[in-house]
């Protein structure tokens, strides 16, 4: 079996256990039974055994309080996902926040909260930012649900479930403390005027597009995680998960970077400060912390005090930033630019604790460039420093033993007030160095440090999850993000003899296509000559060239030539629409529509199996946006042979045609193929729809956008529609690209041929 079908063979639990999760659910909705087996799958390979108990436990609440059956689907569908990237124990606020808007006259606004998480995980992928998420949420819902003075009665909020439409937007454009200040201001402002309440959160109104270009300030993490990889791993060779945490709620304790096993946390946002930029800010940060995973050991810390602990860590930032700036000479700008200059003089040691910024003036003396400073005692602190490292890297350890000598030596009466001189002594680009301590005995120091258990997963399944893609709605004219559900599994297989037979009813076309395709064979070699460098001598051009040359004339210098093979480079996506409307009898023959399908693709495949193109097979149906079922017949790695034409034989058609998403999808496989030309065909039999869609230019608005998309990425799509009046519709998401075939019984042999015509 191929790589592709060994992906793509899901280990699905027994029909016992299934039917004892399927009791512990509970729900009687229909619907669910046809995702169920997938969702769990799923959901044991993403959730620890505690976690599915749970999963299960509140999918039935959900589906007993009375919303219908699209939050337990929802949930179902996204929460191993979820999970997967917030943590499991996100669960209970979230649960918490549904049961909070079930019991309000919100109750609709479930469904696309739930719909939602999945994108906000994405922007907000831990359990804190989740949480703020959650308050701004319900803060919204609180503020605009209504009531009628001297009326016992409060009317839902016309915004909320907006805003949960528009949340995964909004996180890409703006902080946590953006989004906050953006939704402060719209409920300050229209909370009493619900027709612009909804035009202010659905970013229609003039004011709601100005505050979020006014919050929209500063560089976002989760915008350049790609790039701050690249950098970690260029220049450091270091690699690690960057986890971002909000700076916009502890207003008591600012967070700072750190590192630990699962990862390494940055501010969420970084604003342009001191000239230096967001991302260059971020690239401080990283260097700093990449320069400690490097050059920094940790020791043990139980018998050093809290003030101790200060100085050290003040020498081994700074060693390990010299250390860095000796690497990479342009880091010096940036931390000298975001490092604070404490003045001297500016804390009183009366009143206050100057120990802080002590160190904060020695460490600023320290980045700088050995020179004479006017405190002599500074000058003399700075020199044994950068002594220390003339003499090589130096060490954690040198480093505590001179932060002791100098504490030992400038200790001041006044260090022991309880008012500590907190100005111009934070340098937050700098981590919080708990990585340097290690302790014999546990004490409070550890209680903060996150000790997570790194037991591996014994839940390893070798099934495909569901990918979630968006859908355009063109009333809106927005993308509604992860809207529809994609399961992705290889086609069951029936008797590739049963395709031998249809090739045989076929010998005479295949001998006619024989001969149009020996014309489009890629020839093996041409000649490509006058080449300066080449592998062989051109000896006509060479004898001219010496002739030239005793005649006094300037030589042709090109005398060699070379060989290229005269090849194809194209990749094919043939995509069949395996809608229930196949089974359907072709006009003018006893055969149904997926029959002739069923032939006309078997001939293609044999056809590009003549001419070697890379060639990948598949068929979609649908059963609403929760269930799209894209199914693989052939590979792009794979030959045509008996395990795809046992494939090819087994074609079944049911359901609806959801176009937009299996040709999204079909994309990102085409995608990644090595060649110039890429085309993705589309065998269909009538226009996009769906059970769920009421609007039929919906599907049609969001099959042209996706047309559009891959268009952007370099991807061709033409389409081949058996339906007799496509022309209403086909235009419209397709252009000019599709040809609409009257004859359906001509359909094996217009295929391989418009497909000759197509990369010819």
């Amino acid at each position: 079996m191929t790589n592709l079908s060994d992906t793509l063979k899901a280990s699905v639990p027994d029909a016992e256990q299934l039917q004892a999760w399927r009791t512990q659910l509970g729900s009687s909705f229909p619907q669910i039974d046809s995702i169920f087996a997938d969702c769990m799958v799923d959901a044991q390979a993403k959730l620890s055994t505690e976690g599915l108990d749970d999963y299960l436990a509140q999918a039935r609440f959900l589906g007993k309080m009375g919303r219908g059956v699209e939050p337990v689907l929802i949930f179902l569908q996204e929460w191993p996902q979820i999970a997967h990237t917030v943590g499991e124990d996100a669960l209970s606020p979230v649960i918490a926040t549904a049961k909070l808007i079930n019991k309000s006259p919100n109750g609709d606004a479930i469904a696309p909260f739930l719909q939602a998480l999945t994108a906000v995980a994405r922007r907000l992928p831990t359990r804190v930012q989740m949480q703020h998420f959650l308050n701004v949420s319900l803060r919204l819902m609180e503020r605009t649900s209504t009531s009628i003075h001297g009326i016992h009665k409060t009317y839902p909020s016309p915004s909320l479930a907006i805003f949960f439409e528009k949340s995964p937007q909004l996180l890409k454009l703006l902080s946590l403390q953006g989004l906050q200040n953006w939704v402060d201001y719209g409920i300050r402002n229209t909370s009493h005027h619900p027709e612009q309440q909804r035009a202010y959160f659905s970013l229609a109104s003039a004011d709601s597009r100005a505050v979020l270009q006014r919050e929209r300030h500063g560089t976002l993490l989760m915008d350049h995680t790609r790039a701050l990889d690249l950098y970690l791993q260029a220049l450091w060779q270091d690699a690690d998960v960057l986890v971002p945490y909000s700076t916009a709620f502890d207003v008591q304790r600012q967070p700072m970077p750190y590192f630990d096993a699962m990862g390494i946390r940055l501010p969420d946002v970084y604003d342009e400060r001191a000239g230096i930029s967001g991302m260059d800010r971020y690239r401080a940060a990283l260097a700093h912390i990449a320069a400690h995973r490097r050059w920094s050991t940790a020791i043990f810390g139980d018998n050093f005090s809290p003030a101790q602990r200060m100085a050290i860590e003040c020498f081994e930032d700074s060693r390990i930033e010299a250390l860095a700036v000796r690497e990479y000479p342009g880091l010096r700008r940036i931390f000298r630019a975001l490092h604070p200059s404490p003045v001297d003089g500016a804390c009183n040691p009366a009143t206050h604790s100057c120990l802080r910024h002590r160190l904060g003036m020695l460490s600023r003396a320290l980045l700088d460039p050995p020179r004479r400073f006017e405190q002599v005692q500074l000058t003399d602190w700075v020199q044994r420093f950068h002594a220390l490292l003339a003499q090589g890297e130096s060490s954690t350890s040198e480093m505590a033993g001179l932060a002791l000598s100098y504490l030992g030596k400038t200790r001041l009466q006044s260090d022991q007030l309880p008012n500590t001189w907190f100005a111009d002594t934070e340098v937050d680009y700098r981590d919080d160095n708990r990585h340097l301590w290690r302790f014999h005995e546990l004490s409070d120091d550890e209680d903060m440090f996150d000790a997570p258990d790194q037991t591996p997963s014994t839940q390893e399944l070798q099934s495909l999850p569901p990918r979630h893609y968006p859908e355009w709605d063109y009333s809106s004219q927005s993308l509604r993000p992860d809207w529809v559900s994609l399961y992705e599994r290889l086609h069951p297989s029936g008797h590739a003899a049963d395709i031998d037979a249809l090739l045989a009813k076929h010998s005479a076309l295949a001998k006619r296509l024989k001969r149009l395709l020996d014309l489009l064979k890629p020839q093996d070699k041409v000649r490509v000559r006058y080449q300066e460098d080449g592998s062989e001598l051109d000896l006509d051009v060479a004898i001219r060239s010496l002739i030239d040359l005793r005649a006094g004339s300037q030589p042709e210098p090109r005398i060699n030539m070379s060989h290229t093979t005269n090849g194809r480079s194209i990749a094919v996506t043939l995509l069949l629409d395996l809608s229930q409307s196949l089974n359907e009898k072709a006009r003018g023959t006893e055969q149904t529509v997926l029959q002739l399908s069923q032939e006309a693709v078997s001939l293609l495949a044999w056809s590009v199996g003549q001419l070697g193109d890379p060639l990948a097979i598949a068929g979609f149906h649908s059963n609403t946006r929760h269930d799209v079922r894209y199914l693989h017949l052939k590979g792009f790695g794979e030959a045509w042979g008996d395990e795809v034409k046992a494939r090819l034989a087994a074609m079944q058609a049911a359901y609806s045609t959801r176009m937009g998403a299996a040709m999204r999808h079909a994309a990102h496989t085409l995608r990644a193929q090595p060649a110039d030309k890429k085309l993705l065909l589309v065998l269909t039999d009538g226009q996009p729809s769906d059970i769920d869609v009421f609007d039929e230019r919906l599907l049609i608005e969001d099959a042209k956008e996706a047309v559009r998309e891959l268009d952007q990425q370099g991807i061709f799509t033409y389409c081949i529609n058996l339906d007799a009046a496509a022309d209403a519709y086909v235009s419209d998401i397709f252009g000019r690209r599709y040809t609409v075939i009257d004859n359906i019984a001509r359909l094996p042999e217009q295929l391989p041929k418009l497909f000759m015509a197509l990369t010819r």
